[in-house]
C-alpha cells in the first residue's frame, strides 16, 4: 500500500505552468497574474498524492513559507517522520506543505483556499508567538530533480518579531536561526534545492 493512501493534493496541469511561462529557480517581479491563474479554481484539482509524485505532466502546488527574524533565517532538519523521503536529513527554510480537500471547508474556493491551507500547514507545524507579518515574494521551480518537477512553490516571507519558534512535528527537527551569510556560505550545500534557491534569491535581494 501506498504511503499516500488515501491523500489527496491540489495539482495544475503541466501546461498550464508552460503557458504562465515555464521558469527555473525564482520568479519575481509581477508575479501577480501568475498566482491568480495558478489559484484560479478552473484552473486546478485534486488527484491523488500516490499518482501526483511520480506524474510530472501535474505539478502540485506548495505554500513554502520563509520565516525571518532581524537578520537571522529560521531553518530545521527533515526528519524522517516527513512524507516526502527524497528530503530526508536535508536542511531546509521552508515550512509548509501540500493543499488537502480538508482546505476546502465552509465552501472556500481559489484563494480563499490557499491560504486556509497555509495557514493549517503552519499551525500544525510550528508553534509561534508573537506578532508576525506575511508576503507572497516569488514563485519557485526546479525540474532539475524528480521531486521539483512534480512541485511548484508559492514563496512567502514571514517576518517575525521575536525567534520564540517552535516545532510541533517530530518532521522538524533541530529547529535554529542562523545567519544568511552562514546559510549562503558553509551550510549551503546541506541545503534543499528550493531552499537553496529561497537563500540566493534572498543574499542577493537584503532590501526585502
Amino acid at each position: 500500500m501506498s504511503k499516500y493512501a488515501g491523500e489527496k493534493v491540489l495539482v495544475v496541469r503541466r501546461s498550464l505552468f508552460d503557458e504562465i511561462g515555464e521558469f527555473h529557480g525564482i520568479l519575481t517581479g509581477d508575479i501577480d497574474p501568475a498566482i491568480a491563474s495558478l489559484l484560479e479554481p478552473e484552473n486546478h484539482f485534486f488527484m491523488d498524492r500516490g499518482i501526483a509524485e511520480e506524474d510530472p505532466s501535474h505539478k502540485q502546488l506548495i505554500p513554502y513559507c520563509v520565516f525571518r527574524c532581524g537578520d537571522k533565517i529560521l531553518h530545521y532538519t527533515r526528519g524522517k517522520a516527513g512524507g516526502e523521503s527524497r528530503l530526508h536529513a536535508k536542511i531546509s527554510v521552508g515550512v509548509g506543505g501540500h493543499i488537502n480537500p480538508i482546505d476546502t471547508g465552509d465552501g472556500r474556493t481559489g484563494p480563499e483556499a490557499y491560504f486556509a491551507a497555509v495557514a493549517r500547514e503552519l499551525d500544525e507545524e510550528l508553534l509561534l508567538s508573537g506578532p508576525r507579518t506575511s508576503r507572497i515574494i516569488a514563485l519557485l521551480n526546479d525540474d532539475s530533480n524528480p521531486v521539483g518537477q512534480v512541485h511548484l512553490g508559492i514563496v512567502h516571507l514571514v517576518d517575525l518579531e521575536n525567534a520564540d519558534v517552535q516545532s510541533r512535528e517530530d518532521a522538524l527537527t533541530d529547529l535554529g536561526f542562523t545567519s544568511l551569510a552562514e546559510l549562503r556560505g558553509p551550510l549551503f550545500g546541506q541545503l534543499e534545492t528550493w531552499s537553496q534557491h529561497c537563500i540566493a534569491h534572498l543574499s542577493d535581494n537584503k532590501s526585502l
